[in-house]
Parts: structure tokens; C-alpha cells; sequence
């Protein structure tokens, strides 16, 4: 028999008992089963092939990882050692390669290495990682006398403090890349916090300091119970189970809940959806259910295991009062039964807790005490007054306020207290801009509002910083973020459910009339700012106004403002931009000029832009008589549309230059240096928009806004906001290439060479997962002869290009273009006007045609 066939041969062996072995595993859907049997058929297949490729003299060959722990995964890689007694000669070398090779070609995917002993002792000095690795090897071939050799090697090296203190430090780093949070809406199974390896690191804590390399055995040296040994061992079993569905689903290595495959992993499990909620809902709840208490096990071990390594000093011990002492910079109990004889304390530990910040963290004592006690927190707890009052007073606390909710929220105290923020956590959000569950979310927008109190992020926040200095009980705050989404997945509007939530709770803890208006009116409305924001004319003074009407109040617009940009900022960090947050804070000086009684009709704002935008154009030496012959050219509208800074710098690029034979394109970095400012001067022409709008998509640009102006002598003036793809690239250097590019592509390419759809654009993954059910809305704008057309779809490269060659294709003149990006999900705003608009038959036609490029590569990718 040739190497050819002898190779062919074992990989149809390996084949087969790979199926066989899987084949079983949905027989009986033991994991463990399932990857034993998966490292038995790589170790046969690999012993067939050393006798085609043998080992050097004297060598070793081990399996290493996870497939050395004999848990080989359905696509995972089998990482492997060869051990060499002495160096390899030319030989050796070659065989080894052969080898390598012949594990390609019968299906296995080797991560591999070939040292010495010596060798592999310098790698596991340098790498921890490397280092745990190399500590769970597993003969499978070759010298067993030097495989035995290498595991003492490594063995006796190992110091178990230094051990524990580095892979702890390569934990915390790895839960930071994870945003050091289980709740991710597409966590990994394996990385993530609360995942399996979050499991694997304590064992080999505990392994390497001789406490046990079982959760049994780990339970007997005291430092688990009984009970939460068994409940590692089912979410071990849980989260292996995940992992190995995740790769039989997809047919290859995938650790990643994406939502694409959520559903797919739901039905593997028989998960059905419900009347309210998706299949995939419910199983990512599950999913964040077992998280939590691996996360919680976990936190709860390493204490242990860190008290049981690192002996205290009598000095490191102090008593504070009656129930807790410090020890080892850590607050832990007297009295082990403290929590179950005085439930008060499972709130007031927290407290405690905050008015110590010299302390870092809760004992593990003080944790299992806390995590075993939590079903004290009944009806009866939560109506004693004095429980009411230390949860208030938790709130009000000048720091700790975010670590202890974190805190609360893990040890299932805050969702057993407020049993409302218990329904919703876990709870996904398929709006395509949360990057978390609601939970989650909302304690990030908490984190938001107290990062406005510090002075360390006063330069990031400068306006949020200066209101939340004068703001006073700044904790009506964080109730009002704590209530602001907690009736999501209910269905029904959940601003207005939560509102009635929110009022009972100020009922019941005894809230003042007015700190009760304020947290309800938040909870109500804490959409409204940045729906006005980002969809209204704020250059139109009756906006305004409305919206004054609203908030009603100075301190109402205040809290409104503070909330709205901590929830904007702790959806996403790909929702929030300089933007944004420049229309909220022109909104916000608007309405509070409005509140305090000046309330400017349009006459008076057209003749206040009209000195500023003067001074402006005379600092930069423009005579008046100069300038008043270009605005001669210019109606009410433009500088009721624009501000003054932006109408001088227009005036100072055009009134030399009234009637141009070609296209004037200028663009500069905005205020904040996030995005830029493109304007166009040229002869209006009917597909101008959607000419300029395809040469931003074919650049990666996004467009957040657009006004656009005709002048008497028939000129088009438009003004862009854009956004480039690389926010971290030179805009300078952008805004120069990009004045180069677009006044090419406007004066040479024909203006009728429209560009078609992008028939390469196709949605992102996640709203393939979770698509937005376009719409097309349209109806007469009060007050003038346009129409309002707002559209929400998914977005995608191109899409305001197609919409604006619709416009053309009908004959539309658009005004103005509000965009609004959140996430993969698109909010637009478009002030237009036409003939086609006055008819209903036409009208239709035009609805039919826009919702049509809006679904086009929707159907396509279908």
C-alpha cells in the first residue's frame, strides 16, 4: 500500500468515526461523551500516520490545550507537542514536515510546536499562556519515559502564587476585550465573561495550588459547597454543549452567538418562540442566566483561592463594627449567618462597601454569604422602610455608586429587590444599535451619568459636566436611567409602561411631589430630545417652542439633556459622534433661551443671524457692499437654514464668484474634528443630489446632513455634513483629496451618467438577522408648500444614493435631509416639494418606488 492510499485510508477512517461519534452524541447529548470520543479518533488517526512518518529516536509526541485535557471540539484545532530528546537533524526535519502535511491532508488542523524540554521550560518562563498549555499534556506516541519526564519538568517548576497572580491578570485583561461583560448580545462561548474559559482558569487556580482538579475535589478543600460544585458542573456541561452546537450548526470553529445563528441554535435546542418573544430571545436569556452564575462562582473562587494562598498578618485584619471587618483590603463578616439572620444587611453590605472605597472587594466569605441568602429579599423586605432608605441612600452616595449595581445586579440583589429590573435581565434589543442587553445598557447609562460628576471627564463631556455641577439630587438621575427602559419586551409602548413603573416606585420609597414629576417626565420622554434633535428643523423657531412646551421646565430640560446623552452613549460606541451631540447641545441653548422667556419669532432670529454672520465676514476682511451683492442672490430660507458661522464661511469662498462656469467645492473639518463639512456651489441641475450623494458612498462616506439651496440666479448651494469611514484618519489631509475628487466628478462626469444601485451592496449580517421593516412615510409640512418624507430602513452602502436618484426619477426637489444612523438601522428626515407630491395617483407611485429601493437588496439577498 502507497503513503497515498495508506493516508486516504485513515482519513475515511477518521471520517467515520467521527460521524459515528456525533451520531451518538444527538443520541444522548452528553458533551463530554461526545469530545472524548472526538480526541480517541484523533489519537488513532495520528498513531496510524507515526507509522508512516515516524518520530525522531527518543521523541515524544503529546497532545497539549484543551485536546491535552482530552476535550477535542467538532472543529477545533489539535494542538500538539513534539518533544525531541536532542535536536533534529536534516532527516528528521523532513519526516516531521511530511508529517505535518499528512495531518492536513486527513482532515485534522494541527497546531503544533517541536521543542525540548529545555526549550519549552524558556517559552512557559516568558508566556503564561504558553505555560498552561504545556501544564495539561497528554501522551499519545513515542518515548513515555520522556513524556513523563517533560509533565514532572513542568510541574515542579510551577510556583503556585505567581502562577495564580498572572493568570488572573490575563483573566482581568481578557474581560476587558470583552467589554467586562457576559451580557454582550453576541458573546463567545468561550472568552467572554461567565464563558468557558472563565471556568477552565479556576481549575487550573486551584489545580496549581493543590486544591483538587475536579469541582468535587475543590468543594472537599472547602473552597466551593457541595451545591455550587454541582452548579459549575451543569454550567461547564451548559456552556460545552453551546460550544459544540455552535460548530456542528456551522460546520467549521465558531465560539460566537451570532445573531445569525441564534436562530438555528435555538431549534437545535427545541427552544419555540412565544407569543411575545422569539425563540432566539429566550435562548440568549438562558444563555446570560448561566453567564451570571459562572461569572459569580467564579469571582467567589478566585477570592477563596487568592485567601487561601496569600496568608494574612493579624495587622491586615480590622474590626469596623458589629457585623463586618476589614481583611486583606477586602470587607468581609463577622458571622458567616449574618444575611440570614439580618436580611437588612444583604442592601446595607453594599452601602458599607461604598463608604469604604479605601476597600477593593467583598470576601468570598462575604460573597457566598451574600449569593446564599439572596432569597430573603421577599414582599416583606421590600416593603420595610428602613430597606427603602438604604437603597436610596445607595443612590446617593458621592462614589461606588456603578460598582455597587454591578455588584447588586451579579449577586441577583437589585433584580430580587426591584423585581421589574429582573424581567429584563438578559433581555435582548433587535433594534440594530444595541450593542447589549437592556440590563446592561442600563447600568452603562448610569456609568454615563456619574462620569458627568467627575472632573477627569469634564473635557470629554464639557456642557454634561457643567449642568450635572449645579444639578441638584443628581440621584433622581440615576433612578430615572434605572426605570428608562425597564418595560422593554413587554410590548406596548415602554416609555409609557415605564412610566407607570417608575411612579410606583416613588410612591413607594416615599419620593417628593416634584422629585416624582421629574423621574416620571424623564421615564416618559427620555426619547423626545434626540428624536427632535436629529428629525426636526431647529432653525425653525416653532420647533423650538413645541418642544419648550414639552420639557416645560429649566431643571426638567436639564435632567433631559444629562439622560438622553448617557443613553445615547451607552447604546453603542458607533451611535454616538460630535455631531450628534453639536444638535443636542444647540437645542438644548435654544430651548433654554425659550424657557427663560426669550422666545424669538422668525424675524427676529433671520435679523440676529444676519449681524452675526456680518461680524463674521468683516474679521475676515469683506467689505459690506461686497458681501450684501452675493447675499442679494440668497432668500430667507438659506439663512434661516444655516448658522452664521457657516454662512460667512460660504460668503467668503463665493462673492467673488456669483455665477461660476464650474463647479466650487470647499470642504473643512468640523467643530469637534470627527467629521466634515462639504459645500457645493454649481448650476443646479435635476440629479445634482444624486450625483454628490454616489460619489460619497463610492468614498465610505456617511452624510448626516444636508441642506440644500437654490439661488435666484439658479445656482445650487449645498451643504453636506460627512462622516468617513477611518474616524482615526487625517481630515485635513481628506478634506483636501475630497475637494479634489468631488469637483472632478461634478465637472466632468456627465449629468446624466447616473449611477445605478450598487448591486454589490448587501445588508450586514446583523440586520440579515434582524431586519428593519422599511417605511415610507409622507405628509404636507405645516406651515409651507413642502412635504415631510421620513423613511426608516436598513442601511446599507448606497442607500441614500438610490433614494435620491427616486427623487430624480420623479421629478422631487429636496429642501433639507435630516440623516439619522443608528447602528445598522436608518432614521431619515427629507423636506422636499414637487408636482408629483400634489396628485394621489402620483403620489402613490412615488411611495411605491422608494419603498422599492429600500427593500431591493433585501429581496436580492433573500
Amino acid at each position: 500500500m502507497t503513503d497515498v492510499t495508506a493516508i486516504a485510508a485513515i482519513r475515511t477512517q477518521l471520517q467515520s468515526s467521527r460521524a459515528a461519534a456525533i451520531a451518538q452524541y444527538r443520541q444522548t447529548l452528553r458533551p463530554d461523551t461526545l469530545l472524548a470520543a472526538l480526541c480517541r479518533c484523533a489519537d488513532q488517526s495520528l498513531r496510524a500516520l507515526l507509522e508512516l512518518f515516524p518520530l525522531p529516536k527518543g521523541a515524544a509526541l503529546a497532545a497539549v490545550g484543551g485536546y491535552g485535557r482530552g476535550e477535542l471540539y467538532p472543529f477545533s484545532d489539535v494542538d500538539l507537542l513534539i518533544i525531541l530528546k536532542d535536536e533534529l537533524d536534516a532527516q528528521a526535519e523532513a519526516t516531521l514536515s511530511g508529517l505535518v502535511a499528512a495531518m492536513w491532508d486527513i482532515g485534522l488542523e494541527p497546531g503544533y510546536s517541536v521543542r525540548t524540554i529545555e526549550q519549552c521550560v524558556k517559552e512557559a518562563s516568558a508566556d503564561i499562556t504558553v505555560e498552561t498549555s504545556l501544564l495539561e499534556s497528554r501522551w499519545i506516541a513515542g518515548s513515555k519515559t520522556l513524556a513523563k519526564l517533560f509533565e514532572k519538568t513542568m510541574s515542579e517548576r510551577l510556583n503556585a502564587q505567581q502562577f495564580f497572580r498572572a493568570k488572573r491578570a490575563e483573566m482581568q485583561q481578557r474581560h476587558a476585550r470583552h467589554q467586562d461583560t457576559p451580557y454582550s448580545l453576541e458573546p463567545n462561548c468561550k472568552e467572554s465573561p461567565g464563558g468557558l474559559r472563565d471556568l477552565q482558569v479556576i481549575m487550573w487556580m486551584a489545580r496549581a495550588a493543590g486544591f483538587g482538579s475536579s469541582w468535587q475535589a475543590i468543594a472537599r478543600a472547602g473552597l466551593l459547597t457541595s451545591a455550587e460544585a454541582r452548579d459549575l458542573k451543569r454550567a461547564e456541561q451548559a456552556f460545552k454543549r453551546v460550544r459544540i452546537e455552535l460548530h456542528l450548526l456551522v460546520n467549521r470553529r465558531e465560539d460566537r452567538l451570532l445573531f445569525d445563528l441564534q436562530h438555528g441554535l435555538a431549534q437545535a435546542y427545541g427552544i419555540t418562540a412565544t407569543a411575545t418573544r422569539r425563540a432566539s430571545e429566550l435562548l440568549m436569556q438562558r444563555y446570560y442566566w448561566a453567564a451570571r452564575l459562572v461569572t459569580q462562582l467564579n469571582t467567589l473562587l478566585v477570592q477563596n483561592i487568592d485567601e487561601k494562598l496569600f496568608a494574612l498578618q493579624e495587622s491586615d485584619i480590622r474590626v469596623l463594627d458589629e457585623h463586618y471587618v476589614f481583611r486583606h483590603n477586602c470587607l468581609d463578616i463577622k458571622d458567616e449567618l449574618l444575611f440570614e439572620k439580618n436580611p437588612s444587611q444583604l442592601l446595607n453590605v453594599f452601602l458599607v462597601l461604598q463608604q469604604h472605597p479605601e476597600l477593593n472587594e467583598l470576601s468570598g466569605r462575604a460573597l457566598r454569604a451574600i449569593w446564599h441568602a439572596r432569597d430573603r429579599i421577599d414582599a416583606s423586605f421590600r416593603r420595610d422602610p428602613e430597606n427603602k432608605k438604604t437603597f436610596l441612600k445607595i443612590l446617593q452616595q458621592p462614589q461606588g455608586i456603578v460598582h455597587a449595581l454591578r455588584r447588586m445586579t451579579m449577586l441577583n440583589i437589585l433584580p430580587r429587590y426591584l423585581p421589574v429590573f429582573r424581567r429584563v435581565v438578559g433581555q435582548m434589543q433587535h433594534d440594530l444599535f444595541h450593542v447589549y442587553t437592556v440590563d446592561q445598557h442600563t447600568l452603562a447609562v448610569i456609568r454615563n451619568l456619574r462620569r458627568f460628576t467627575m472632573p477627569e471627564h469634564a473635557q470629554e463631556y464639557p456642557l454634561a459636566s457643567k449642568l450635572s455641577a449645579g444639578f441638584e439630587r443628581h440621584w433622581l438621575l440615576y433612578v430615572a436611567a434605572l426605570f428608562h427602559d425597564i418595560a422593554k419586551g413587554r410590548g406596548g409602548d415602554h416609555s409609557t409602561l415605564g412610566t407607570l413603573e417608575v411612579k410606583r416606585f416613588a410612591k413607594a420609597h416615599a419620593l417628593e411631589r416634584e422629585d416624582t414629576e421629574l423621574v416620571m417626565f424623564l421615564v416618559n420622554s427620555h426619547l423626545l430630545m434626540s428624536q427632535v434633535a436629529q428629525k426636526k428643523d431647529l432653525s425653525d423657531p416653532q420647533v423650538i417652542l413645541d418642544f419648550a412646551t414639552r420639557v416645560k421646565t429649566l431643571r426638567n430640560l436639564q435632567a433631559l439633556y444629562l439622560l438622553t446623552v448617557a443613553d445615547i452613549r451607552g447604546t453603542s460606541p458607533k451611535v454616538w459622534n460630535t455631531w450628534k451631540g453639536k444638535l443636542l447641545e444647540n437645542l438644548y441653548d435654544l430651548t433654554r433661551a425659550t424657557l427663560g422667556g426669550s422666545v424669538d419669532d422668525t424675524n427676529t432670529v433671520l435679523r440676529q443671524r444676519l449681524e452675526q454672520a456680518a461680524t463674521l465676514t468683516r474679521l475676515a476682511g469683506l467689505r459690506d457692499d461686497t458681501r450684501e451683492t452675493f447675499w442679494q442672490q440668497l432668500d430667507v430660507a438659506y439663512f434661516l437654514r444655516h448658522e452664521a458661522s457657516d454662512i460667512a464661511w460660504h460668503t467668503r469662498h463665493l462673492y467673488y464668484r456669483v455665477s461660476p462656469e464650474q463647479a466650487i467645492v470647499k470642504v473643512r473639518p468640523t467643530e469637534g474634528a470627527e467629521g466634515l463639512q462639504v459645500m457645493v456651489y454649481t448650476k443646479d441641475v435635476p440629479d445634482l443630489f444624486a450625483r454628490i450623494c454616489s460619489f460619497f458612498g463610492s468614498r465610505g462616506l456617511s452624510i448626516l446632513d444636508a441642506r440644500i439651496h437654490t439661488t435666484r440666479r439658479g445656482y445650487a448651494l449645498d451643504s453636506f455634513i460627512v462622516l468617513p469611514a477611518d474616524s482615526h484618519g487625517e481630515l485635513r489631509t481628506l478634506a483636501t483629496l475630497i475637494e479634489h475628487e468631488l469637483d472632478a466628478h461634478l465637472n466632468t462626469v456627465p449629468s446624466s451618467s447616473l449611477t445605478t444601485r450598487n448591486a454589490n451592496a448587501r445588508p450586514s449580517r446583523l440586520s440579515r438577522a434582524f431586519p428593519v421593516p422599511p417605511l415610507v412615510t409622507l405628509h404636507p409640512d405645516e406651515g409651507s408648500q413642502n412635504w415631510r418624507l421620513e423613511i426608516v430602513a436598513t442601511d446599507r452602502s448606497g442607500l441614500l444614493g438610490d433614494i435620491a436618484q427616486v427623487f430624480v426619477s420623479y421629478n422631487i426637489n429636496l429642501q433639507t435631509a435630516k440623516v439619522m444612523t443608528l447602528g445598522d438601522r436608518v432614521e431619515d428626515v427629507f423636506v422636499v416639494s414637487g408636482e408629483t407630491l400634489a396628485q394621489p395617483r402620483t403620489q402613490r407611485q412615488f411611495e411605491r418606488a422608494m419603498l422599492d429601493a429600500l427593500t431591493q437588496v433585501e429581496r436580492r439577498a433573500a
